[in-house]
């Protein structure tokens, strides 16, 4: 049988440890296994039946996709901070349009009905199109102006930046032009917010 505070010693050298390891981590010292290397060998024999140049394409645009996912992710964050902060916890049922809010909670219950994906969030927020983003920060203008130049502009690059996101998520390749205007815009974007 194990003393408690044998326990007690054990989790809380546990938690100590954690903490000087995040500290050696911040400075640049890896500790523990490389799960980066990890990851790498592990992708690489995913895509190893296929062809290289298939490959290669699959790995360009997976930096593409990676860029879009951190945008409109980030995108969401900060509708969620700025209206979390602004009009408290009631944002979601005060502050997104009425459709925005039936078209997500439409889209939570399909997923639980009928997926076997299930994610890992219950936000609503996660369950608007891209297109919505837009449409509730025009909705509440006052509380984005001081970061966006003009509605025009946030709608022409949203809704841009959305059909090149619906091209990539149909498996379709850009060109390299299509992949600089893309991080144009969202290299615009991260400036204009403060990112």
């Amino acid at each position: 049988m194990i003393d408690s505070r044998d326990l007690r010693d054990w989790l809380f050298r546990g938690l100590m440890f954690e903490a000087e390891a995040d500290r050696f981590r911040l400075a640049g010292i890896r500790v523990g296994a490389d799960t980066e290397a990890s990851e790498r060998t592990l992708f690489a024999d995913q895509l190893a039946p296929f062809g290289v140049d298939l490959r290669g394409e699959a790995l360009r645009m997976a930096r593409l996709y990676a860029l879009l996912y951190c945008f409109e992710n980030s995108v969401r964050e900060l509708v969620t901070q700025r209206l979390r902060e602004r009009h408290g916890e009631d944002w979601w049922t005060q502050k997104v349009p009425r459709k925005v809010q039936e078209f997500a909670t439409t889209r939570q219950k399909d997923a639980k009905d009928n997926s076997w994906l299930e994610g890992h969030t219950k936000d609503p927020l996660s369950f608007v199109q891209f297109g919505h983003l837009s449409d509730i920060i025009i909705a509440n203008w006052d509380d984005f102006s001081d970061l966006i130049s003009s509605q025009h502009w946030l709608k022409q690059r949203l809704d841009e930046l959305e059909r090149a996101r619906n091209f990539i998520a149909h498996n379709r390749y850009l060109l390299p032009a299509e992949f600089q205007r893309i991080e144009m815009y969202v290299n615009d974007w991260n400036r204009m917010v403060g990112l």
